[in-house]
């Protein structure tokens, strides 16, 4: 009979995600058939599946560590934000409507029969399914309809791992208030506790980990060191994304838009040994040492771009491209770079139109449907072929067309400008082809490594679990399922 263990979080950010990564390989390693299972992730940054959906980038990262192809049931509530107050709701990979937090809370409800739909079809399929909770327990005046949490393990009688961070201090009141706060027929669900993210020597923690299992008469599966690796994985926050060099020749600046999307285009671009990457934060200028700037993705392009004019990015790249630099605009990067962005029937936000960053002679009309598919093409500036995905809505049309990025079953895909210096595409996932980031580096002046970066995150996910082994009680964590 199929077992599942959920690992739940004391807070955002406290390192569930990269956790359920390593006990999934962990547990495959072990011979088992295992999926990860994510019932509700509020993320920008998702992964277009097998199936022809959505899901979160960080179950599909899993799903790799599993060594199984990505299916939207692995996260069948995905929240995309749109704006402060209202997200875009995905329902097993494709887009269900848009609504604001207090409407939402009104939805959850109906989501349950989705979410263990979902949840018991993995199950089915797999000997194990490592579920990872969102948020924290503790947050209990959101309990009334959950699904990310207490109110899913209930449903699903799924046992609860607690992960603590004590890299942000306070761990033990993480965990032991956790546990004063939640009803007690949900505390009776934890199995036990761990502790993430320790700097320095575990031993120090000795008296502490004592007395939270003292104070819960939860039993402690371990104390996991600071995984020093955790870079070279595919970033799930873009505050998590930085080069691990500070001094390579060739310097990318990413503009940090407030609802950047699908940010783990950068991830391969980081570990080039000649490449410095910066992702630039609000207020500070693109450096003038820059070679190019990617304008990434986002969920709210009209949004982002109003974000990007008012940091003074949009004079900052008039005065990068007259030093000679480049820019690459990467899906509503590519739309903002155009004459401008059309939303008659307000799929975005406010109905409208708005003037772009003028870059490109192209216009963009968002149309409500979603282009959701994994592409392959041919770079027309170096004739190297690769694969990627796209995720949008929008058409984008207009004389630079006519000089594609690229094209796809002989379809022109994208712009560039006629100097070649600003280029527009909708295609995702570029950078993680060896052979094109290279060629596409190569293009620019850039010295070009031999970074395998699907090796890389394979070899890094294999590592993880032996921290994870090293550190944790994973024989009793795994034997927690039920």
């Amino acid at each position: 009979m199929t077992k599942a263990i959920m690992i739940q979080g004391t807070g955002s950010n406290v390192g569930k995600s990269m956790l359920v990564a390593g006990l999934c390989r962990a547990a495959v390693r072990r011979g088992l058939s295992v999926a990860p299972f994510k019932p509700q992730n509020m993320s920008n940054n998702a992964a277009v599946t097998s199936d022809g959906g959505e899901i979160g980038r960080a179950q599909a990262l899993q799903a790799l560590a599993c060594k199984v192809p990505l299916t939207v049931h692995m996260n069948p509530v995905l929240l995309k934000p749109e704006s402060d107050v209202g997200s875009q709701v995905v329902v097993q990979g494709k887009r269900l409507t848009t609504v604001k937090a207090r409407e939402y809370a009104k939805l959850k409800p109906q989501l349950m029969e989705s979410v263990l739909e979902s949840f018991n079809l993995l199950k089915s399929q797999h000997d194990l399914v490592i579920v990872e909770g969102a948020g924290s327990p503790a947050e209990v005046n959101l309990r009334a309809g959950d699904i990310a949490n207490m109110g899913f393990a209930q449903a699903s009688e799924t046992p609860v791992i607690l992960a603590g961070d004590i890299d942000r201090g306070g761990v033990i009141a993480q965990i032991v208030g956790t546990q004063a706060v939640i009803d007690a027929k949900d505390a009776a669900l934890i199995q036990g506790f761990l502790v993430n993210k320790f700097r320095g020597d575990p031993s120090l923690f000795d008296d502490g980990y004592a007395m939270i299992e003292d104070k819960t008469g939860w039993k402690g599966f371990g104390v996991l060191p600071y995984f020093g690796e955790a870079w070279k994985l595919p970033a799930e926050d873009a505050l998590d994304i930085h080069g691990s060099r500070t001094d390579g020749e060739f310097h990318i600046v990413c503009l940090g838009l407030s609802r950047i999307a699908n940010f783990d285009d950068l991830d391969p671009l980081a570990q080039e040994p000649d490449v410095r990457l910066t992702m630039l934060r609000a207020g500070q200028p693109i450096p003038g040492d820059t070679d190019l700037v990617i304008i990434p993705g986002s969920k709210s392009t009209r949004g982002d771009l109003a974000f990007l004019k008012e940091q003074g990015w949009d004079i900052d790249l008039h005065a990068h491209l007259r030093r000679g630099g480049k820019i690459l605009g990467i899906c509503g990067g590519y739309q903002m770079l155009g004459q401008s962005i059309s939303d008659p029937e307000g799929i975005e936000g406010p109905a409208g139109e708005t003037v772009g960053l003028g870059l490109l002679d192209v216009e963009t009309l968002m149309t409500a449907d979603k282009r959701l598919t994994e592409t392959n093409a041919v770079h027309a500036a170096s004739g190297q072929s690769f694969s990627g995905y796209e995720i949008h809505i929008g058409r984008t049309k207009g004389k630079d067309c006519t000089r594609p990025f690229a094209t796809v079953d002989g379809r022109k895909e994208g712009a560039t400008s006629a100097d070649a210096a600003v280029m527009g595409s909708y295609l995702h996932g570029m950078f993680s082809d060896d052979g094109f980031r290279r060629a596409f580096l190569a293009s620019l002046g850039a010295k070009a490594g031999n970074v395998s970066y699907a090796q890389t995150v394979e070899t890094t996910l294999d590592e993880l679990a032996d921290h994870i082994e090293a550190h944790l009680d994973v024989d009793g964590i795994l034997g927690a399922a039920r």
